[in-house]
């Protein structure tokens, strides 16, 4: 057992040399402090922010009106194609003759609610004929919805690129857009949003609030779904009842003529009266036909307009929504005053470290840009 003696003895020292070694080893260097951002920079972030606000609705707005027109030119297409000569066809004003002739019979040959029936009924063609169709391809609220989610595209463009640009921790800067609303519906709460929950959700429609603001939109007084009720167009169609229900009673005059002369010469009268109307009826199609569209084009227009600048319940309402809220949060937040800053707590310490710096030598112009 002697000769082992001295391996275990060298063993022992190896052994202790590596535990003295790993109990003399430096402690790892504490974690970094947390970086303090001044609340100047904090207003020069919320200044950036509204600017990227302003920018995003305005490139949104001019994108509306964009889309907004090719929705015009369509509909003025659809209307001179499928509703115009539809309705100064001459079989369609006969069709149009025997339900103002129906609706007199069920109205006890009263006129207003005859001509009232007859406005609806062009009203519905209208719809059919023009409104939904293009509605498949285009319709104000698939602009409101696209226009909403290009705004808040352009703003997140602006968002991602501000942490780096004012040395942010992405933490602080997530806390930041937690703190200023976007959407503001509620109750219930699920209907409110911040800055941070809109400008992460993936996919966006899939973000509550956002949802219930489209629901909103879509469900508001005066949007396409419903134009067949709109005021101008029913006052068209009124107009336009009255013509027809002017021109069955002439008809009807006619009529009782032909009954009271006999059987022969009446229908000579009938006949002539009826060959008369459709040639006076084609004659006057060109100029009747250029009216309607002129009558259809302007209250058209109106809506149209309406359409694109009313805040509240046109394409842009979504947009001036999340902007407004946006925007009004921060404005609010430029007009509280600035607190008065310390210093951070890192900056004392390293300026004590710091050597003194030399005084300018004479005669050396590099001198004074030394560092040391």
């Amino acid at each position: 057992m002697a000769p082992a003696t001295p391996l275990l003895c060298a063993l022992i020292v190896v052994l202790l040399t590596a535990l003295s070694g790993c109990a003399t080893r430096e402690p790892p260097p504490p974690p970094p402090p947390a970086v303090v951002v001044p609340q100047s920079t904090w207003m020069q972030i919320d200044g950036d922010i509204a600017a990227a606000s302003l920018d995003a609705r305005a490139q949104s707005s001019d994108y509306a009106r964009d889309v907004m027109q090719r929705w015009r030119e369509r509909i003025y297409q659809r209307t001179d194609e499928a509703f115009i000569p539809w309705f100064s066809g001459y079989w369609t004003r006969q069709w149009l003759s025997m339900k103002v002739t129906w609706y007199k019979l069920n109205a006890g040959g009263e006129r207003d609610p005859t001509v009232e029936r007859l406005a609806a009924y062009l009203q519905e063609q209208y719809h059919d004929r023009v409104l939904a169709p293009v509605a498949r391809e285009i319709n104000p609220d698939w602009i409101t919805g696209q226009t909403v989610q290009l705004y808040i595209r352009l703003l997140r463009e602006h968002l991602q690129g501000m942490p780096p640009r004012y040395g942010v921790p992405l933490d602080q800067f997530d806390g930041h857009l937690q703190e200023i609303p976007a959407i503001a519906l509620a109750p219930p709460p699920a209907h409110n949003a911040s800055l941070y929950q809109l400008a992460r959700a993936e996919p966006i429609d899939g973000q509550p609030a956002y949802a219930a603001l489209v629901a909103r939109l879509h469900s508001t007084p005066g949007r396409s779904g419903d134009w067949t009720t709109d005021a101008g167009i029913s006052s068209v169609a009124r107009q336009t009842s009255e013509t027809l229900v002017t021109e069955l009673t002439t008809r009807s005059v006619a009529g009782a003529i032909s009954a009271a002369v006999g059987r022969v010469a009446g229908m000579l009268i009938s006949l002539g009266t009826t060959g008369f109307t459709a040639m006076l009826r084609e004659k006057q199609r060109p100029e009747m036909e250029n009216q309607l569209r002129q009558n259809l084009h302007a209250t058209f227009d109106e809506e149209w307009l309406d359409l694109l600048h009313n805040p509240e319940t046109g394409v842009l309402a979504g947009v001036n929504h999340i902007s407004g809220q946006i925007e009004s949060s921060l404005a609010e937040r430029a007009m509280q005053p600035l607190r008065d800053e310390e210093p951070p707590a890192l900056a004392a310490p390293e300026r004590e470290a710091q050597p003194p710096q030399p005084q300018a030598e004479e005669g050396n112009e590099d001198a004074s840009y030394r560092l040391w």
